[in-house]
C-alpha cells in the first residue's frame, strides 16, 4: 500500500513539473523563433535598403554626367553666338545629327529604366579608371 502512495505521490510531481516547465519551455522556443525571425527581416531591409542607396547613387551618377553634358553643349552653344567656334560648325552639325556610338537614345532609355527597376549589369562591364577614379559606366562610357 505505501509504493502505491509512493508512486501516486511521484506521478503528482511529474505532472506538476511538467505543468510548469513546459509552458516555459515553449514560450523559450518561442522567442528564439521570433528572435530569428526578427533577424530575417531586419537582414531583408537592410538588403533592400542596400540595393535601393546603389540604384541612386547611379541615378545621381547619371544625373551628374547629364548635367555635365548639357553644360558642355550651353558652353558650345555660347562660343557659336560668339563667333568662336566658325571652324566646328560641320562637325558639331555632324555630330549633333548622330546617335552616340554605342547606343542610340532609346537603347539609352530602356536601359536607364531597367536599372531603375533593378536589374544589374555584369561586374565585368563596370569598370574603373585607373588612378584617375573615373568610373565608367556599363555602357562602358566613362561618367563625368
Amino acid at each position: 500500500m505505501t509504493a502505491v502512495i509512493i508512486i501516486g505521490a511521484v506521478l503528482i510531481v511529474l505532472a506538476l513539473v511538467a505543468l510548469v516547465v513546459l509552458p516555459r519551455t515553449r514560450a523559450r522556443a518561442e522567442q528564439r523563433r521570433l528572435e530569428a525571425k526578427r533577424g530575417e527581416m531586419a537582414d531583408r531591409h537592410r538588403t533592400e535598403a542596400e540595393e535601393r542607396k546603389l540604384r541612386a547613387d547611379y541615378a545621381e551618377q547619371q544625373a551628374q554626367r547629364e548635367r555635365a553634358e548639357a553644360d558642355l553643349h550651353e558652353a558650345r552653344a555660347k562660343l557659336h553666338e560668339r563667333g568662336m567656334a566658325d571652324d566646328e560648325l560641320d562637325a558639331d552639325d555632324a555630330t549633333l545629327a548622330q546617335p552616340e556610338p554605342d547606343m542610340t537614345q532609346r537603347e539609352r532609355f530602356a536601359r536607364d529604366d531597367r536599372v531603375a527597376e533593378g536589374e544589374r549589369f555584369p561586374q565585368e562591364d563596370r569598370a574603373a579608371a585607373p588612378e584617375g577614379g573615373a568610373v565608367r559606366d556599363p555602357a562602358g562610357r566613362p561618367e563625368r
